[in-house]
């Protein structure tokens, strides 16, 4: 689910996603059905869209939106388990893959959905409601190591050992339930000027760790070229850099045929080349996108295809 409500990158995306209308399509981040009502456009009554989205708002609106089409089948898995619901759809593969990774404008307007540091709830940060830990369960069990790391490692947020040792501090004397408790928290140390951009590192940071972002990205990735038919294409859309480095690594690795120095000190052997890179740079949003919607400014579209 993006933030994305740029036409030109939208299309983009399916363009150089759809190669056969009559083909099998997987939508990895179903959000609201912005992709997968472009996708399915696209294609024609033999055509087959297959999506999914943890996101209870998202599903049921969906479910809801679609539920006419005969072409499309829906699931509330995580995405990384493309490879499950290739299965149970008994298909032998996928024409193409498309991911819009992050979290949604609505997700990120709309108080009840736990997600925004702007207005007082609960914090929650959970994509997948089912699951048990919430950020509040984060911040008030975790030791000042653990958290000062997930703020460096996964925010990339310079006063992580400040922020990680502020909360301890609080959370001593009471217990941190609500996004304006962690805002105060960051607030304290942080000048008004930075105050909105750390919030953004430290609120991204928390929301990595409970979702467990970056280990699922990693598994979809791998998942999602061992079920690619050949010709078929995998294309994502990233918003922060942690993101955008995985998929770009990932893309080279399975795009080079010989195994790195240390795998291979002497350059003998050879690995399978899995996948064509179709992006050598990211495609960016629009100047116009990026002054109508400065949510979209960081996205990045990459894209490869199944040798």
């Amino acid at each position: 689910m993006s933030y994305l409500h740029d036409p030109v990158l939208l299309y983009e995306s399916i363009d150089l996603l759809i190669t056969d209308k009559s083909g099998s399509y997987f939508d990895a981040t179903l959000g609201f059905g912005g992709h997968s009502e472009a996708i399915l456009q696209k294609l024609d009554s033999k055509g087959k869209l297959i999506a999914t989205d943890v996101d209870d708002n998202a599903f049921n609106y969906c479910k809801e939106k679609f539920k006419n089409d005969k072409r499309v089948s829906l699931y509330k898995f995580n995405f990384s388990m493309v490879d499950l619901i290739t299965k149970i759809e008994s298909l032998d593969g996928l024409n193409g893959i498309l991911a819009d990774l992050g979290v949604s404008s609505f997700q990120l307007d709309e108080p009840e959905s736990g997600f925004t540091f702007r207005t007082e709830t609960k914090l929650d940060l959970r994509m997948d409601k089912s699951k048990k830990q919430t950020a509040a369960d984060v911040v008030n069990e975790l030791s000042e190591e653990e958290l000062s790391l997930i703020f460096r490692d996964y925010g990339e947020e310079k006063n992580h050992k400040k922020i990680a040792r502020a909360i301890v501090r609080t959370r001593e004397v009471k217990k941190i339930q609500t996004t304006k408790d962690l805002r105060d928290i960051v607030a304290e140390f942080t000048p008004v000027n930075f105050l909105l951009k750390s919030l953004s590192r430290v609120f991204q940071a928390l929301r990595i760790y409970v979702n467990d972002e970056l280990n699922m990205l990693k598994e979809f990735l791998e998942r999602s070229v061992s079920v690619l038919n050949p010709g078929g294409r995998l294309v994502i859309i990233s918003y922060h850099s942690l993101e955008d480095r995985l998929v770009k690594d990932f893309f080279r690795k399975e795009s080079i045929s010989h195994l790195s120095p240390k795998e291979d000190p002497f350059g003998i052997k050879k690995k399978e080349t899995r996948l064509k890179i179709l992006t050598k740079k990211p495609i960016l949003p629009t100047k116009e996108e990026i002054s109508n919607n400065r949510r979209a400014r960081s996205a990045k579209l990459r894209a490869a295809e199944r040798i």
